[in-house]
C-alpha cells in the first residue's frame, strides 16, 4: 500500500517538478535584449504604476466636474413620531398624543450662472489630466535611459574583463617561458619575480573587473525590478559607429526640436494653462451666482381626521336651550354626533402635496477678504507654473548642451585613444620582441603592458561614453531608445 501511494505521489510530483524546473530555467537563462528591459522596467515600475493611478484619479475628476454641470435630483423621505403636545404641520392643531408623520420630497437645482466657475473647473481638470499624462511619460523616457545606461554599463564592463583576461593569459604565458629560461640559465631570478608579480597585479584586475561586471548585472536587474538571478544575462547587439553624423547637428537644433516634443516640457506648459483657470475660477468668485431650482413635497399625519360616513351619526336633544317659544317654552336642539377617523395616507398625499419654483440670485458683497485672497494665491500659482516652466526648458538645454558636449569630447578622445592603443600595441610588441632576447628587463616590459591596457580600457570608456551621449541627443530629437547600428 505504502509503496503504490508512493509511486502515484512520485507520478503526480515528478512532471510538476520537470515543469516548474523548465519554466525557471526558460526564464532564468533567457537572454534579454535592452527592447526587453525597458518592457520590462516599464510594466513592473512602481512609480509609474503610481502615476498611472494619478492619471486615472485626474480623469475621474474630470467626469466629476462634467457632470457637476448637471442638474441635480434629490429625493427626501421621513418617518417621525411626536409625543406630548406639539403642533402638527398638517392640521395646524395642537396634538397631544403620540402622532406618526411623513415627509416626502423631491427637489432640483440648476446653477445658470456662478461667474464661469463650473466651466472653468471643467477647463482645468482638462489641462490637469493632459498634464498627467505627459508626466507618465515623462517618468516612462526617464526609466527608458536609465536602463539604457545601465545596459551598456554592462557591456563596457563585459569588454574591460574580456581585455584583463586576456592580458592575463598573455602573462601567464610570460611567467612560464621566463620561468623555463630561469631553469636554464639564460634569464635573472629578478625578472621572473617581477613577471610573477605582474600576473599577480592583472589577475587581481581581472578579479575586479569581474566584481564590476557582477554588479552591473545586479544594478539592471534592481533598476528593472526584476528577480536577481545569476542567470541573467544580456544580448551584445552590433553598437553604433563611433564616428560623426553625416549630417551638421547642432545642441541648438536638438533643443529646438525637444521643445515642441519633449513630455516635459509639454506637462509644464498645461500647468500654466491651468495655473491660468485656477485663476479665472478665483475670479469667478467675485460675480454674481443665479440657480434655478423645484421642488414637489408632500406628506402624512396621523393627527389629520374625517368623518366616518360609514357609521351613522347618534342623535340626542340638547340639555341646553337655545331658543323660547312665545308661550315661554324653551326650545332644544337636536344634536348629531359623528364618529371620526384618520385620513387615508392616499387621499393626505393629494391634499397635502406642494409644488414650488423659484430663482435664486446670490451677490457677494463682503466675505472676510476670502475671494480676493483666493485671487491673490492663484496668481503666486500662476507665477510659480511659469517659473517652473522656464526651469524646465533651461534644464532642458543644459543637458542637451552638456550630453553634446561631451559626445564630441567622446568622439575626440575615442579619435586620439584609437590612435594610442595602435601606438602601444607596436610599441608592446617590439618591446615584448626585446624582451624575449634579453634586451630589456621585466620592469620595462611590465610598464609597456601597463601603458597598452590603460590606452584600450581609455578607447573603451570613449566609445561607450559616445554611444550613451548620442543615443540621449536621438532620443531629445525624437527617436527611439537605441544603442544599435541602423
Amino acid at each position: 500500500m505504502f509503496r503504490s501511494n508512493t509511486l502515484l505521489t512520485g507520478k503526480i510530483i515528478l512532471p510538476a517538478v520537470f515543469l516548474l524546473s523548465i519554466s525557471i530555467s526558460a526564464f532564468s537563462q533567457n537572454v534579454w535584449t535592452l527592447e526587453d528591459c525597458v518592457e520590462y522596467a516599464l510594466d513592473n515600475n512602481l512609480d509609474i504604476q503610481k502615476q498611472i493611478q494619478a492619471v486615472e484619479a485626474n480623469r475621474v475628476t474630470l467626469l466629476q466636474s462634467g457632470l457637476s454641470m448637471l442638474p441635480n435630483l434629490n429625493f427626501n423621505a421621513s418617518n417621525i413620531w411626536n409625543t406630548g403636545q406639539t403642533i402638527d404641520q398638517y392640521t395646524n392643531t395642537f396634538a397631544t398624543t403620540t402622532v406618526r408623520s411623513n415627509n416626502f420630497s423631491v427637489s432640483s437645482n440648476i446653477t445658470l450662472f456662478n461667474g464661469l466657475q463650473k466651466f472653468n473647473s471643467l477647463k482645468r481638470n482638462q489641462i490637469e489630466l493632459m498634464a498627467s499624462r505627459y508626466d507618465l511619460d515623462v517618468l516612462k523616457n526617464d526609466i527608458s535611459l536609465a536602463v539604457a545606461g545601465y545596459y551598456l554599463d554592462i557591456l563596457f564592463n563585459k569588454e574591460i574583463l574580456d581585455v584583463a583576461e586576456k592580458q592575463l593569459a598573455t602573462t601567464k604565458e610570460q611567467v612560464e617561458r621566463v620561468r623555463k629560461m630561469v631553469d636554464a640559465g639564460a634569464a635573472a631570478q629578478g625578472d621572473l619575480l617581477n613577471i610573477e608579480a605582474q600576473a599577480s597585479t592583472e589577475e587581481l584586475n581581472a578579479v575586479d573587473a569581474a566584481n564590476r561586471l557582477n554588479i552591473s548585472y545586479l544594478s539592471l536587474q534592481q533598476l528593472i525590478d526584476l528577480p536577481v538571478s545569476r542567470d541573467f544575462d544580456i544580448e551584445k547587439p552590433a553598437l553604433k559607429e563611433v564616428a560623426p553624423p553625416a549630417e551638421l547637428i547642432t545642441a541648438d537644433i536638438i533643443y529646438e526640436h525637444a521643445l515642441t516634443s519633449r513630455p516635459e516640457i509639454k506637462s509644464a506648459e498645461l500647468r500654466v494653462e491651468s495655473a491660468m483657470k485656477s485663476l479665472a475660477i478665483a475670479r469667478g468668485g467675485q460675480s454674481p451666482s443665479l440657480t434655478f431650482g423645484g421642488a414637489y413635497a408632500t406628506g402624512y399625519s396621523g393627527a389629520s381626521r374625517e368623518v366616518d360616513l360609514s357609521i351613522p351619526p347618534s342623535i340626542s336633544v340638547s340639555t341646553v336651550p337655545y331658543g323660547i317659544t312665545s308661550t315661554g317654552d324653551s326650545v332644544f336642539p337636536f344634536l348629531q354626533q359623528y364618529s371620526y377617523r384618520t385620513k387615508s395616507f392616499p387621499d393626505q398625499w393629494n391634499d397635502n402635496d406642494n409644488v414650488s419654483l423659484g430663482f435664486n440670485l446670490y451677490i457677494p458683497i463682503f466675505n472676510g477678504w476670502q475671494v480676493r485672497s483666493s485671487i491673490t494665491q492663484a496668481k503666486i500659482q500662476r507665477n510659480i507654473a511659469e517659473l517652473d516652466l522656464e526651469k524646465q526648458k533651461r534644464t532642458l538645454q543644459k543637458t542637451i548642451e552638456q550630453a553634446y558636449a561631451d559626445a564630441v569630447a567622446a568622439l575626440q578622445k575615442y579619435t586620439s585613444s584609437g590612435q594610442k592603443v595602435t601606438a602601444q600595441e607596436e610599441s608592446f610588441k617590439y618591446t615584448e620582441q626585446k624582451f624575449d632576447v634579453g634586451m630589456v628587463t621585466s620592469y620595462d616590459y611590465n610598464n609597456s603592458k601597463k601603458d597598452l591596457t590603460s590606452a584600450q580600457s581609455e578607447l573603451l570608456q570613449a566609445k561607450y561614453d559616445f554611444i550613451f551621449k548620442t543615443t540621449i541627443l536621438d532620443f531629445y530629437m525624437g527617436n527611439p531608445i537605441s544603442i544599435t547600428q541602423n
